[in-house]
């Protein structure tokens, strides 16, 4: 069941995709979301796990609501859940709805996982090469001959290495387009790479170019906080000045598609020009709880 021995197939059908927290939503609302999303013709459905829902019974639900729209964890923590439970689901849903759901994995965040999960927070590219290792070792008698597509969610040159050697590809987020043609290189061309690209848009429901740089800024203020991040950003060219809570007007315009639905979609293009299998969208409003749909549907229309 080794992650070396052949990348398993993902049916992914559009390049373009969609990340979208639904913390805050009911299951039924924002499963409604995801046919809606499936519609527009985006061709996944990638959330994260901090606070909210657990990510495989979120899966599952969103696959059973659709029909074609692949489905990912971006990510899964892996403090949430143990090897053996994390792979065994993967694989059950991976049965069920084949070439249709991607295991997106990461180490979340010490401030997250100590104070958060009251977990421990340690040597992250060890404890991610165990956790992998231990998901591997799962026997055969769980779904025979089944293997779920493994993204690590890879910053850092090392972690990338260990998402190209012991899983199936990188998930960047949160990095430019120049970050996703270094995980390109360092990959080569038969590992999934699936980038993110926040976007900021103006003129849906009359929101302005301060509106779109108010939003970026608060989109960045947590993680410009979060270590893993920081030091992201200083390897992509940035300076100590740009690490401000919220991130300087720099960082916010490089890392966020600010403007109209066609300024967004070239933000996303830019990663796919620079080697990205699928590049994520992830459409900012006052409040990541807001009604992701009518930004999306506008930005349909550019792509």
């Amino acid at each position: 069941m080794s992650t070396t021995e052949g990348t398993p197939a993902v049916d992914f059908p559009s390049r373009v995709g969609v990340w979208w927290t639904s913390d805050s939503w009911t299951i039924g609302a924002a499963s409604e979301v995801a046919r809606d999303i499936e519609r527009m013709g985006y061709g996944s459905l990638f959330y994260g796990e901090a606070y909210g829902k657990e990510t495989l019974t979120q899966a599952g639900a969103f696959l059973n609501a659709t029909d074609r729209l692949v489905v990912g964890t971006g990510i899964a923590n892996i403090h949430a859940r143990d090897p053996i439970a994390a792979e065994s689901g993967a694989r059950t849903l991976t049965a069920l709805h084949p070439g249709r759901f991607v295991l997106g994995l990461g180490v979340s965040h010490g401030p997250l996982v100590e104070r958060g999960r009251g977990g421990t927070y340690t040597k992250p590219l060890a404890t991610m090469r165990d956790y992998l290792q231990r998901m591997d070792a799962v026997g055969e008698q769980v779904e025979p001959g089944v293997r779920p597509t493994r993204l690590i969610a890879a910053l850092g040159p090392k972690m990338i290495q260990l998402s190209g050697t012991a899983a199936d590809g990188a998930h960047p987020y949160l990095v430019l387009p120049q970050q996703t043609a270094v995980t390109r290189a360092a990959l080569g061309p038969d590992k999934w790479v699936v980038s993110e690209q926040a976007v900021a848009i103006t003129g849906v429901n009359g929101a302005t170019e301060e509106d779109a740089l108010r939003r970026a800024h608060a989109h960045l203020e947590v993680y410009s906080g979060l270590p893993n991040y920081r030091n992201s950003w200083l390897r992509q060219g940035f300076e100590d000045s740009d690490l401000v809570r919220g991130g300087s007007e720099r960082l916010a315009r490089a890392l966020v598609g600010i403007g109209d639905a066609t300024t967004a979609a070239a933000s996303v293009q830019a990663h796919l020009d620079a080697g990205a299998d699928h590049v994520l969208v992830q459409v900012l409003g006052d409040s990541p709880f807001d009604d992701p749909r009518p930004a999306l549907e506008e930005l349909a229309k550019a792509l």
